[in-house]
């Protein structure tokens, strides 16, 4: 029973872990293709409440 709730809070930092590098990750990546800070800061913060959504949507709006 340890065991399950060890690897279950482990699954879980790793998920905010990840959660927080693809917040990191986009509003680098904003800033890189020369959006304003203000529309990077806007990207991270939608993502860090809408995590997929804002990630899709994210993905659909930025320039390649």
């Amino acid at each position: 029973m340890h065991i399950i709730s060890t690897v279950g809070i482990l699954f879980i930092l790793i998920f905010f872990v990840l959660h927080i590098a693809i917040c990191v990750w986009a509003y680098r990546d904003s800033i890189r293709r020369g959006k304003s800070s203000e529309f990077a800061i806007i990207v991270a913060v939608g993502l860090l409440f809408f995590p997929l959504v804002g990630l899709i949507v994210y993905l659909l709006i930025r320039n390649d």
